[in-house]
């Protein structure tokens, strides 16, 4: 195709556009207007605007021009919500109507996380939460959990010891990754590839806004380089996964005895011996089904644990005073005990606050996985066209002063005192996992690590930054793909405490 011949179709294509937009406009549902939102220019609507740090542009948007937001972005329609009583209505009272995925370019469609609102997702969200989601089976995994714990506890010794600077973003990813390996495939992880850099490199691409899923035609051209990007972190995704399958249809790889199924067993008996309560999945399991599930389940436990622990030790670390009352409950609780115990976790009330409190000011995924509309419907009195695409501004929320005061930018956890509010999805002024149907399955799991590793890490140690450092001078951007991680590794000094 020549320049002119691309430019003639460019033209006709907005012009169609514009034909389309007008119409649907003029025949809204019952008359009613789609929310307000700015117009946006020809063929890219709002995608300028959106910055390099979308949720804050999105947020400060959403002050002009109201908490149901529309917007187009490309060729999509699109709705922004950033209010407790919008997300309401859109995840609880009208969930059913908005629990389907946009269909991504960089997106594993096979995954739980993106697939489609259907019968197989359904299926592959009953397996999970069967086979390693439940309470009962996390449960059942504590003792692992704390036994890479205690390895860390005994490197950070040693760094203390001879007073290291420790990257806490890299240890903390280790970690997370090791308990995470051992969860799912019985052993920690394998020195042949780093699953949580690999990641870290999924997420950002995967949570770009690319304009190929805007404006579908202009893909082959790959404005953003992202397509290249995301091919070369595909094929070692890919490389991983396939690594994983082979050696447990092997019986779990050279030199390695293994006593009990793990969770890619499971997984992989569903081709030659489903049980019938799995039956609907098993029809229809093949390798590239097994590998998306494995990959969503890593992605679940490792991706968003490390930003929450991160950002979570960043906040203590700036605020001794908070660290020091996390330390004392946990010796109120713990006592003597060096090693802070799951069972210990339901009784450590204000380290659940801290961990709320930092997930209010910095959300793992500030913009949810969006949702998309599977019919025409009236919302709050505005029509909302079939195949919109949803966007909740989980970060807008923790950052809006008329729920949280005029102390909205400061780390408070004490705001939560005699609060009801919680992580789990009910409470939508706090929806850092989601709520509904398309809720984060794995919450349970992620409390879980994020509160014991932090319980640990401040009961063991003293943190301090290095060189001097001022807490006040510690960088505090956020970079952004589907979740969002420091912009700059966390490094500190540990201090042996004497409990």
């Amino acid at each position: 195709m020549s320049l002119v011949d691309f430019v003639l179709f460019l033209l006709v294509a907005v012009a169609l556009w514009r034909f389309i937009h007008l119409r649907r406009t003029m025949n809204s549902h019952s008359g009613h207007k789609p929310p307000p939102g700015p117009i946006g220019l020809p063929l890219i609507g709002s995608l300028h605007m959106l910055g390099k740090l979308p949720h804050r542009t999105l947020y400060k948007m959403s002050q002009k021009y109201g908490p149901i937001m529309s917007l187009r972005l490309g060729l999509i329609p699109t709705i922004v919500v950033s209010s407790p009583a919008a997300a309401e209505l859109f995840l609880k009272t009208h969930d059913a109507v908005f629990a389907n995925r946009p269909k991504i370019q960089f997106s594993y469609s096979k995954t739980m996380a993106f697939s489609e609102f259907g019968g197989y997702w359904r299926s592959v969200r009953k397996f999970c939460n069967m086979e390693l989601l439940s309470p009962t089976k996390i449960d059942s995994m504590a003792g692992l959990r704390r036994e890479e714990l205690g390895f860390l506890v005994e490197w950070l010794k040693n760094a203390a010891a001879t007073s290291q600077v420790v990257n806490v973003t890299r240890k903390v990813a280790g970690l997370v990754e090791d308990m995470t390996c051992r969860m799912l495939l019985g052993k920690s992880r394998d020195d042949r590839f780093n699953v949580s850099e690999v990641l870290n490199e999924m997420t950002r691409s995967t949570g770009a806004f690319n304009v190929a899923d805007f404006i579908p035609f202009l893909a082959p051209l790959d404005l953003q380089g992202l397509s290249r990007k995301t091919q070369v972190t595909r094929n070692a995704l890919d490389k991983i996964m396939e690594i994983i399958i082979d050696e447990h249809e092997q019986g779990g790889g050279e030199g390695y005895k293994k006593l009990n199924k793990d969770f890619i067993d499971v997984l992989l008996s569903l081709k030659s011996n489903p049980p019938s309560i799995h039956e609907k999945l098993a029809k229809n399991i093949d390798r590239s089904n097994i590998k998306a599930i494995i990959l969503d389940m890593f992605f679940g436990a490792v991706e968003t644990s490390i930003t929450a622990i991160e950002w979570a030790m960043t906040e203590l670390i700036r605020h001794k005073r908070v660290t020091k009352l996390v330390q004392e409950e946990i010796r109120n609780v713990v006592g003597d005990c060096k090693f802070v115990e799951e069972s210990h976790l339901s009784k450590l009330d204000y380290l659940h606050m801290v961990v709320k409190e930092s997930m209010r000011l910095h959300p793992v995924t500030p913009l949810l996985v969006p949702h998309e509309s599977m019919e025409d419907i009236v919302v709050d009195g505005y029509y909302i066209q079939k195949k919109s695409r949803i966007i909740f501004n989980s970060w807008g929320l923790g950052h809006d002063p008329k729920i949280w005061s005029e102390n909205v930018e400061k780390f408070l956890p004490e705001r939560f005192i005699g609060s009801d509010i919680d992580l789990r999805g009910q409470n939508f002024q706090l929806i850092p996992f989601g709520s509904g149907r398309r809720g984060c399955p794995g919450m349970h799991l992620g409390l879980a690590n994020v509160k014991l590793v932090v319980a640990q890490l401040v009961n063991s140690f003293d943190w301090e930054l290095p060189f001097g450092m001022s807490p006040d001078a510690l960088n505090m951007d956020e970079t952004l793909g589907l979740t969002s991680p420091r912009a700059q590794h966390l490094l500190v000094m540990p201090k042996i405490r004497q409990i």
